[in-house]
């Protein structure tokens, strides 16, 4: 579509129709494809070129060509697949479950373990969910915990904590967009004070907090029909999964455990651990500097180092590696259909059309109800909170300020798109985080979606009550 051309109503098809099919067939592949064509489609009739409409050469191939798919290669597919493949081979992931079963009694202390290590590893959505899924799922698998009720603990702690413990990148992104929108963020240091003044508020990201901690100790109430049913089929011996799921990750194939010689140990799983926190935490906390990726490498690095300074053979080590990567094929796959999916979104202005459509004529009273529903439906449509920042930020806080620039209002405007967004990307089928989830805690993708959807949508409604009644006070 021309950048001329304003976006239209078309341009939530690919959207729709992605998540529709993945609702409709339970088959998430297939459906980003057809968003994918959805999109061509689109381009086509709005333009009669089947030059600009050709999904191979211009959403695939520059969308497989972007730093974004890079990093799926090397981090996603190769350091945490070889790290994985690392931890299998040298049996230490394991040895670590062994060692915490001793102090886990059942369900209930291993999903509390899980909501625990997910404060831990709060360094950002994607690594959350990939180091807290990958540490606790012989824990869980062992005390009979569905793997609907895993993804929705590891989801859960994610994003929504890196948002509230935010010694990550989170500040200095959301800065670096809102900086200079309106006077009271004249300059990024006053942006980034903001976020951190503006957390009390964000009512979301506590809340599914909460709701998380309250259902690992079973004290939750209420957490929707499916989930419930997830529970009792795997408490009662019936399959830690649905019968027929598809699970994107390819398991361990028999007898490819560590070598005979190899003696496992506690080594083999924290130092690579150790390595990646320090790698992400310390340039962060003292430098202002994101080192995520260069984390990622330092660990699968120091566990390789680690199993070779204990006695394994380089041949084995290199067995380890290349069988992790083999296991992430399916969730690369899924993830770089769902970036080329973003890239036709963004091409048709899927994120502007709905802002536009619904940001005018609202009163300052519903405000950050209105910014929280607007971002959610945003973020599930694009699968992607950031991106749904970069969109909103820039509209949404001059907008506030106008109605009432008054900075706690302001703030809480501010944190309605800080929660919001963090829902639709926790949700979304689309989104890396809801990807990586399912993948490594063996979740059918679209059972993790609609098991956790029901108690995600009731924290953020009560989320956007909240906010409404903090402007009114």
């Amino acid at each position: 579509m021309p950048e001329t051309q304003t976006a239209t109503w078309l341009s939530l098809l690919p959207a729709l129709v992605t998540i529709g099919l993945a609702f409709a067939t339970r088959r998430v592949i297939p459906a980003l494809a057809a968003g994918i064509l959805a999109g061509s489609a689109v381009i086509f009739v709005t333009t009669w070129s089947f030059a600009e409409a050709n999904p191979i050469s211009n959403f695939v191939l520059p969308a497989l060509g972007t730093k974004s798919f890079a990093r799926i290669l090397i981090i996603y597919l190769w350091c945490l697949g070889g790290l994985i493949g690392m931890w299998e081979k040298t049996g230490g992931a394991l040895h670590f479950a062994n060692w915490v079963v001793q102090s886990i009694r059942g369900p209930r202390s291993a999903l509390f373990f899980t909501w625990v290590m997910g404060l831990v590893f709060h360094q950002g959505g994607t690594v959350s969910t990939v180091l807290v899924g990958s540490t606790v799922k012989p824990v869980a698998d062992r005390h009979r915990i569905s793997h609907e009720e895993l993804a929705y603990v590891v989801d859960s702690t994610a994003s929504p904590v890196a948002t509230l413990l935010a010694f990550n990148a989170w500040p200095l992104y959301v800065a670096g967009i809102v900086a200079g929108t309106i006077p009271i963020l004249a300059t990024e240091q006053l942006a980034e004070a903001f976020f951190w003044s503006a957390l009390p508020y964000n009512f979301y990201a506590m809340l599914a907090l909460l709701a998380t901690l309250l259902f690992s100790l079973g004290w939750l109430p209420w957490c929707g029909r499916a989930l419930s049913l997830a529970r009792e089929r795997a408490r009662s011996g019936q399959g830690l999964d649905r019968p027929g799921a598809e699970i994107m990750r390819i398991p361990a194939a028999p007898g490819r455990d560590q070598p005979s010689t190899y003696t496992p140990s506690l080594l083999d799983f924290a130092l690579p651990i150790v390595a990646l926190l320090s790698v992400a935490v310390i340039p962060i906390v003292f430098f202002d500097q994101n080192r995520i990726d260069e984390a990622f490498v330092g660990a699968l690095l120091t566990s390789m180092l680690v199993a070779r300074l204990r006695g394994m053979s380089l041949t084995d080590i290199l067995d380890g590696f290349l069988h992790g990567c083999q296991q992430m094929t399916v969730g690369a796959v899924v993830l770089a259909l769902a970036i080329t999916l973003g890239t036709v979104s963004k091409e048709l202005g899927t994120a502007s059309f709905v802002v536009g459509a619904l940001a005018d004529g609202i009163p300052a009273v519903v405000l950050p109800a209105a910014l929280t529903l607007l971002c959610m439906g945003i973020a599930f449509a694009t699968g992607t909170s950031w991106g749904t920042y970069a969109v909103v930020f820039p509209l949404a806080l001059p907008l506030a300020y106008a109605l009432n620039p008054d900075p706690t209002y302001v703030q809480v405007c501010f944190a309605a798109v800080l929660g919001g967004a963090v829902f639709g990307d926790q949700c979304s089928p689309i989104s890396d985080t809801t990807i990586l989830s399912s993948m490594f805690t063996g979740c059918d993708l679209m059972d993790h979606v609609r098991t956790q959807f029901p108690i995600a949508l009731a924290a953020a409604s009560l989320g956007a009550i909240l906010s409404t009644l903090a402007v009114m006070s």
